[in-house]
């Protein structure tokens, strides 16, 4: 496999039951939706093509705390109070509580040379635009039993894709005609990080 390893600053991971909650934590492992999402942004071409993971075939996250940040919001629509000349219109103004994951570490496998070097290339953002994740300049080409042995180096969370009796449903997916996702948690190592 060959591996990139993606790092930023700050990264947001919105759970799929966090829609209206006033106080969201970044779930710590990505929904096979947010897997496409990252892999339709590195290979335009796969839009077109119906929901599935082509190029990705192995990823593990981890991150050194969760940091809680206050947001303001504000709803879509507004709301009308009184009549004729006495008419006011307004849009209250929300704070809500955002966990954040911190110096967050993305590691991409994929299964050849060329689909790596392309998103080597490339930047990546776990579910928010402003939440960037940039590629090292190096490509890793490790065994999977090196990617799924190696406590230190690949350290982390990583949801695997299946549905078995470890499995737990993670979300809707929008892209799939709002099928549920399921997977089981893989944690390699200690995937909150002291050092990054």
């Amino acid at each position: 496999m060959y591996v990139i390893r993606y790092t930023g600053q700050f990264g947001f991971i919105k759970p799929w039951t966090a829609v209206r909650d006033e106080e969201t934590f970044s779930q710590q492992f990505l929904t096979p939706s947010m897997v496409a999402g990252i892999e339709r942004k590195l290979f335009p071409e796969l839009l077109k093509e119906d929901f599935g993971i082509f190029k990705i075939k192995r990823h593990r996250l981890s991150y050194s705390q969760i940091s809680s940040q206050q947001e303001q919001t504000q709803p879509r629509g507004w709301n009308e109070k009184g009549r004729g000349a006495n008419k006011e219109f307004s849009r209250p103004y929300a704070i809500l509580t955002r966990g954040v994951l911190l110096n967050p570490v993305l590691f991409l496998a994929f299964d050849n040379l060329e689909d790596a070097k392309i998103a080597q290339e490339q930047h990546i953002c776990l579910a928010r635009n402003e939440d960037i994740l940039y590629a090292t300049d190096e490509i890793l080409d490790v065994t999977e039993e090196e990617f799924d042995t190696n406590e230190e180096l690949f350290r982390g969370y990583e949801l695997i894709f299946e549905k078995n009796e470890g499995s737990f449903m993670v979300g809707y997916n929008r892209l799939d005609n709002n099928k549920p996702m399921y997977g089981w948690l893989k944690v390699v190592g200690k995937p909150v990080r002291n050092n990054f």
